[in-house]
């Protein structure tokens, strides 16, 4: 059976994530990327996730706590534009899910301006044969411009330093998510 965009974003990471590694959840929303990346790099790893809404803090440190998860990750409410001012080792992966917050305000979303800076963070901190994986759900008010300046940004990431995928379905209807994984060479 094929996998939806997000068990796919997973086996990608799963690929390349391990024990000690240094990972960035960009958008930890309601903690489930977080605990999945925490649960990779084990004991001696480092999780960095980043949101800006008090609520995915919340949620996402009752997830780790029930998961006896904490001590391995990062909680930062910020921007995910501003990776660069709290991650300077080399990392693994990151992962973004991009929209809004599950059960959060809806008007609440990501946007391309800073959604492309916080990619571009994570592709100059990104160790060769790492990745980078970008859900995008786009089907909200301002999804689709967001969706189309991150694909007009990857799809012109240089081939001999990157290697760009585009997985979707495209006989799904209600805007399925689209995902774009980016491995550095």
């Amino acid at each position: 059976m094929l996998e939806n965009a997000l068990q796919y974003s997973h086996t990608l990471l799963k690929e390349v994530v391990h024990a000690d590694d240094i990972v960035i959840d960009a958008t930890m929303g309601n903690g489930h990327d977080t605990k999945f990346l925490a649960e990779l790099v084990g004991l001696n790893g480092t999780v960095y996730s980043f949101d800006i809404q008090k609520l995915a803090l919340m949620n996402t440190t009752e997830l780790l706590n029930q998961n006896n998860l904490t001590d391995r990750v990062k909680l930062i409410q910020d921007s995910h534009a501003n990776i660069d001012h709290y991650v300077t080792e080399t990392i693994t992966g990151a992962i973004f899910n991009l929209g809004y917050l599950p059960g959060g305000d809806k008007t609440e979303i990501t946007h391309a301006s800073s959604t492309l800076t916080a990619i571009e963070s994570c592709l100059e901190l990104l160790k060769s044969n790492g990745r980078v994986i970008l859900v995008c759900y786009y089907g909200h008010p301002g999804g689709k411009d967001e969706l189309a300046q991150v694909q007009q940004f990857t799809s012109n990431l240089d081939q001999h330093q990157y290697q760009v995928l585009e997985y979707q379905f495209t006989n799904q209807i209600h805007h399925p998510p689209i995902l774009i994984a980016i491995e550095k060479r």
